[in-house]
């Protein structure tokens, strides 16, 4: 059972059906979904029937994602794909990378000062994994200050999570439309074609690149049936289509490369829809912080939202974890993160006000990455300030950071390592760490 949500802004009212995983069901105009059966001999409308099958046939149900789309022409209309221009983007296994056991930071990269869509302002900085074997995940910021007008992409490589910083985005997918702006992140689909619409003249963010096994909610343990990320706050769009015979151009990423055809029609022709595979969207805002009320403070593992599963449980191709304004209220605790050598390699960026971690430095836009074991933890600044700091009730409200973590080491590219936006004195915000034993 799905609800539908609206949402009115920027002087445009979108629609949305809520519920993660839900088996959703949109059309566009009324009878366009057949009703009691999937692939009638003659589709409504005269419309063709096809099925996206993001999971293998036999897997489980729970596990089980696909949807039928009824369009104007089938998917399989279309030209040769010839290889095309990668641009900044990189994929797993990266040739020119390095597995850096270093700290890395770096200040937010500026916008391109000519015109640039999301698809050539895509840039790696660094990936993990193998994409030809369904593994790893992909790490990019986008900068783009033009829409897609006639162009087109999709990612046959893996799911895209994106996390705006600046600007908003209005995403047209083959499932209908996603209106996102920074505070909300945004889900594409594998396989699914989208072109992206800028709502503030520029936009920059970040994009998790998945790999492996689609993303889905953590499982609570303890915290038992309520809290974290909530299902029904999970928005996907309703069907909404493009009916337009023009020459675009459809750029696809297979195999870590990127190929391109012109077709002789929009590919976002879907009439009606029904299923799990799809887009969606989520406020961050809506997620319900969990944390101590009595001393030390949970593992970061506490603000997951959405999770990508191996098939060593607990040990996540990547987890999205985010740090959300929140009380904090322990006594006798060092309230910051703590100093820490982890097994997961941990990227993190910042999408508004200041990570209580690291008083200088780290910057909306920017990011950091400790790859596993690396040594991490607060400034000398954050330390000496929370060591000393009357341990009262706290409101951190001027934050939202984030961290996708995987289970593997990320190899980081030469773009990355070689950008004039790198911090290279990273190392230095723990200089002043001083010895502090006193027998």
């Amino acid at each position: 059972m799905t609800t539908i949500e609206s949402e009115v802004r920027d002087g445009a009212k979108l629609d949305y059906s809520a519920g993660f995983g839900n088996e959703h069901h949109s059309e566009a105009v009324p009878g366009a979904l057949p009703v009691g059966r999937n692939s009638p001999q003659r589709a409504p409308l005269g419309l063709y029937a096809e099925q996206h099958s993001a999971t293998a046939f036999t897997e489980p149900r729970a596990h089980n994602r696909r949807s039928w789309v009824y369009r104007i022409r089938p998917s399989a209309a279309h030209p040769e794909f010839r290889p095309f221009r990668d641009g900044n983007l990189r994929s797993a296994p990266v040739d020119d990378g390095v597995a850096d056991p270093n700290r890395l930071r770096w200040s937010a990269p500026p916008l391109p000062d000519v015109p640039v869509d999301f698809v050539d302002g895509l840039f790696t900085v660094g990936a993990t994994g193998n994409v030809l074997q369904r593994s790893g995940i992909g790490i990019h910021w986008y900068l783009a200050t033009k829409s897609m007008t006639d162009r087109y992409f999709a990612d046959a490589d893996g799911e895209l999570l994106l996390v705006p910083q600046l600007g908003g985005l209005l995403l047209h997918t083959e499932y209908g439309r996603l209106r996102v702006r920074p505070g909300e992140i945004a889900v594409i689909g594998r396989g699914v074609r989208f072109r992206v619409d800028l709502l503030d003249g520029g936009a920059r963010g970040y994009v998790c690149e998945n790999y492996g096994q689609a993303f889905t909610l953590p499982e609570l343990g303890p915290i038992g049936a309520n809290g974290l990320a909530g299902p029904r706050d999970f928005l996907y769009p309703v069907a909404a289509f493009e009916d337009r015979d023009a020459t675009v151009q459809v750029v696809q990423k297979f195999g870590g490369r990127l190929w391109a055809a012109d077709y002789d029609h929009s590919p976002l022709d879907v009439v009606a829809w029904h299923g799990s595979h799809a887009a969606y969207k989520y406020d961050t805002a809506r997620f319900a912080v969990m944390g101590t009320v009595s001393f030390d403070h949970p593992d970061p593992s506490i603000h997951t939202v959405l999770t990508s599963p191996t098939d060593t449980p607990g040990q996540a191709n990547a987890d999205f974890v985010i740090f959300a304004p929140r009380w904090l209220v322990g006594e006798d605790t060092f309230r910051p993160p703590w100093y820490h050598r982890n097994v997961m390699s941990e990227f993190m960026g910042l999408v508004t006000g200041v990570y209580d971690a690291k008083a200088e430095g780290f910057e909306p836009g920017g990011a950091s990455l400790h790859n596993m074991w690396s040594a991490h933890g607060p400034d000398a600044e954050t330390f000496e300030k929370a060591s000393a700091q009357e341990l009262v009730p706290q409101k951190i409200d001027d934050t939202l950071a984030f961290m996708f973590e995987t289970r593997w080491p990320v190899v980081t590219t030469a773009l990355a390592r070689e950008a004039p936006f790198r911090q290279r004195n990273y190392d230095s915000v723990w200089s002043g760490l001083r010895r502090r034993m006193t027998c």
